[in-house]
C-alpha cells in the first residue's frame, strides 16, 4: 500500500519481476475492503507505507492483521525513519529505498540486511541498483521505468514551485517526500539527495544551505544530467 501512484507502479513491478503475485492499493480503507471480499486470498505479506492518508500505522496493522491472522508478515515502511514505538504492531520496517533482496529476505524468514538507505554508489546513478534492473528486465522495460520516474519528478518539482510561491510547506514537502522515495528505488541517487533536502528545509531559508528556489533550479539540472547518463548507458 502506497498512496503514491508512481511508488506503487514501481514496487509492484519490481515485485512481480521478483516473481511476487501483486495487488497494489492506495489506502488502507481500499485494502481492507478487498481483504474483506468473499473470494480474498490471505496475503503472505503486506507492505504498508507509513504516511497513508486516513486509517495508517498501527491502528491500520491492527486491522489488518485481524483480517489476515498471525500468518501474514506485516511489512511497514517508509523514506524517514519512524519514531520509537510507531511500527510496534507491524512485524518488520523497511526503510525506502530498500531493494527486493531485502523484502524477500524477510518473506522468507531470513536475518534480513540494514534496509538500504540509497548510499549506493555516491553520484548520480547508482549502477548496482541500474543492473539488477537491466537483469531482469528489457531494454525498454527499463527505459519506461526511468522515464516514468524523471517525468513524475519534474511535475513534482512544478508542484513544488507553486507551493513555494503560495506558502505552502505541507505541498512543498509532501511533494519532496514522494521524490525522495520514487527516485531512490530507482537508484537516482543525486535527485534522491536532493529531495531528501528539499523535504528536511521546507521552505525555510536556512544558513549556509542553498535556498528553496535554487534548490529546485538545481534539482532539474540534476534530472536533465541523469537523462543524459541513461542515454549514454544506453548506447
Amino acid at each position: 500500500m502506497d498512496d503514491d501512484l508512481l511508488t506503487r507502479e514501481v514496487l509492484g513491478l519490481l515485485a512481480e519481476e521478483s516473481r511476487f503475485a501483486v495487488e497494489c492499493h492506495g489506502s488502507g480503507e481500499a485494502a481492507l475492503e478487498a481483504l474483506a471480499a468473499p473470494a480474498a486470498q490471505t496475503p503472505d505479506i503486506v507492505l504498508c507505507d507509513l504516511q497513508l492518508p486516513g486509517v495508517a500505522g498501527d491502528s491500520l496493522a491492527r486491522l489488518l492483521r485481524a483480517h489476515c491472522g498471525p500468518g501474514t508478515l506485516l511489512v511497514a515502511m517508509s523514506g524517514s525513519q519512524p519514531a520509537p514505538g510507531r511500527t510496534a504492531s507491524f512485524d518488520a520496517f523497511l526503510l525506502k529505498p530498500f531493494s527486493m533482496e531485502d523484502l524477500t529476505a524477510l518473506v522468507d524468514r531470513r536475518p534480513a540486511a540494514a534496509a538500504s538507505t540509497g548510499g549506493g554508489d555516491p553520484g548520480v546513478l547508482s549502477r548496482s541498483i541500474y543492473d539488477s534492473f537491466a537483469q531482469t528486465m528489457n531494454p525498454q522495460q527499463v527505459s519506461q521505468l526511468y522515464a516514468m520516474c524523471l517525468n513524475d519528478a519534474d511535475a513534482r518539482i512544478a508542484t513544488m514551485r507553486k507551493a513555494l510561491q503560495a506558502s505552502d510547506p505541507e505541498a512543498y514537502c509532501r511533494a519532496a517526500h514522494a521524490i525522495k522515495g520514487s527516485c531512490g528505488m530507482v537508484g537516482a541517487s543525486e535527485l534522491a539527495r536532493l529531495a531528501a533536502q528539499m523535504e528536511a528545509d521546507g521552505l525555510e531559508i536556512v544558513p549556509n544551505r542553498v535556498p528553496p528556489a535554487q534548490l529546485l533550479d538545481e534539482f532539474l539540472a540534476a534530472s536533465a544530467r541523469l537523462r543524459r547518463i541513461l542515454d549514454d548507458i544506453r548506447k
